[in-house]
């Protein structure tokens, strides 16, 4: 049976739009009053951009593997041909769970912005979770943009990305504003020296590259979206990297700038950072200029992770990972309806439970997040040893800076889980939504392990379409190994 392709309508600029645009949020730019505090300005921003370069390198790993296997699912593809399909779950999985998580956020997160404009969505409370009121105009404001992106991804995604390409130029053109002015009208002195007399440059610095790398969180983004982008291979893989490298100096130059209008010292005891410092420094259309780079930058990432998570459902759902009917297309305009619907379903859902509730699983989406990255790269060392004829066609055949990345993805799994760490989990809520998200997937798993009935072969055409050609050298290599995908060992071949 042969497996209906996504529709390839995505072209550089949009699938750049929702890569980039994908990892660039809102909460960075009104937040980093108190980062600043913390960190110094040095600390945040020189660590956030060694944050970054470690998140390219792990986008390193991502590009080999992309452009060998540019389908939807991205990490559930890697993991799956390279690992075996326990692996391939879990990927899956653990990538659902952190898009998830932010989905819920950003429902309630929109409506809560809006209130600088709106009052009236702080009106009409109807309960209270964790602390945290939610109102029926917040609740509504979200159920209205899941249902505005459902219908611009079911009608194709043609149309998402090039509403992104609109929102994301917007985003562009005001941060070149902001950092224009901040760079011309400000001073360096104002900047330097950029720690605090008791802090410690390198310590800080430090200190802030794994919540730095956390930023980075969704570049994986353009790997999930590779069978709907019509371009060469070799080229989306590549975007990956470039989308790494764009995101990060985008944060890095537009928090500089902000560091630059005004004495940072005064900028680290402002509520609304950004916002904030070009508002005092007498520039408040620049000051709604950066309230608008928190909206565009919440609207953008909801529509890529939106479309992102379908695509990976779409992915498990091929290979019997999940019911099979998550996988079906529609007929006329190859968009994945009922994987949509479920994205859709799921993010109301939690959505209702508040930002305070939300928060939780937002938190725990970085070790999900962490652990993606760490079964990628372990996914692109396997490349050599199980298909060393496929590793040798691309150029980015190091393992060495993505094994780099790793280890810093590693320290934010190790961060988030050590108590008193400045990123630690809230105890116990978090530890057991972090404990029953893992319990599910095994539950999950085995229910799946006991139903599937495709065969190993079938498998990987439905996830690999055309490009499971390539995987068919290794079956006359004698030094090449074999893979048990039904439970995902690897067998040396010994003869």
């Amino acid at each position: 049976m042969s497996q209906q392709e996504l529709n390839k309508s995505l072209g550089y600029f949009p699938l750049i739009a929702l890569g980039v645009s994908g990892v660039v949020g809102s909460g960075w730019i009104y937040t980093n009053g108190s980062f600043f505090a913390d960190y110094g300005a040095g600390g945040m921003i020189f660590g956030l951009a060694l944050g970054s370069i470690l998140a390219a390198f792990v986008a390193l790993a991502y590009a080999q593997l992309t452009s060998l296997f540019p389908r939807a699912g991205g990490e559930v593809v890697f993991g799956y041909t390279l690992m075996g399909r326990r692996w391939g779950f879990w990927a899956g999985w653990l990538i659902i769970g952190a898009y998830v998580s932010s989905l819920a956020f950003y429902f309630t997160a929109f409506g809560n912005l809006m209130d600088r404009v709106l009052p009236f969505m702080h009106l009409i409370p109807l309960y209270e979770i964790a602390g945290e009121p939610v109102t029926l105009p917040v609740l509504i404001s979200g159920v209205i943009l899941t249902l505005l992106f459902l219908g611009l991804n079911y009608f194709g995604v043609s149309l998402g990305g090039q509403l992104q390409v609109l929102l994301f130029a917007a985003l562009l053109f005001i941060g070149f504003c902001l950092v224009v002015v901040g760079f011309t009208q400000g001073s360096v002195d104002n900047f330097w020296p950029a720690f605090t007399d008791d802090q410690n440059p390198v310590t800080n610095i430090i200190r802030f590259i794994v919540p730095g790398m956390t930023y980075m969180a969704g570049f994986g983004l353009v790997a999930t979206l590779a069978e709907d982008a019509n371009l060469p291979p070799k080229k989306i893989g590549n975007l990956v990297v470039l989308t790494v490298l764009l995101a990060g100096s985008f944060y890095c130059i537009v928090l500089m700038s902000s560091a630059w209008i005004l004495p940072w010292e005064e900028v680290a005891g402002m509520d609304q950072g950004t916002i904030s410092a070009f508002t005092e420094a007498g520039f408040p259309l620049l000051g709604w200029g950066a309230f608008a780079i928190a909206i565009l930058g919440l609207l953008t990432s909801f529509l890529g992770l939106y479309m992102a998570t379908s695509r990976v459902i779409v992915a498990m759902a091929r290979v019997e990972l999940l019911p099979r009917s998550l996988a079906k297309l529609d007929p006329k305009r190859g968009t994945p309806k009922n994987a949509l619907l479920c994205v859709s379903a799921i993010t109301v859902a939690l959505g209702w439970l508040g930002p305070g509730a939300i928060g939780w699983f937002l938190d725990t989406g970085g070790i999900y997040l962490g652990l993606v990255w760490v079964i990628v790269v372990l996914a692109q060392a396997r490349l050599f040893k199980v298909f060393p004829h496929l590793a040798k066609k691309t150029r980015a055949g190091s393992r060495l800076l993505p094994t780099i990345g790793a280890v810093g993805a590693v320290l934010v799994i190790l961060f988030a889980l050590f108590p008193g760490s400045p990123k630690s989990l809230i105890w116990p809520a978090e530890y057991v939504i972090l404990v029953l998200w893992f319990a599910l997937g095994i539950f999950f798993y085995a229910v799946s392990s006991k139903r599937a009935t495709i065969t190993e072969d079938q498998a990987l055409y439905d996830l690999l379409g055309e490009y499971k050609d390539t995987l068919e050298e290794v079956k006359v290599n004698p030094a090449a190994t074999d893979t048990n995908f039904s439970t995902g060992d690897i067998k040396p071949d010994v003869s």
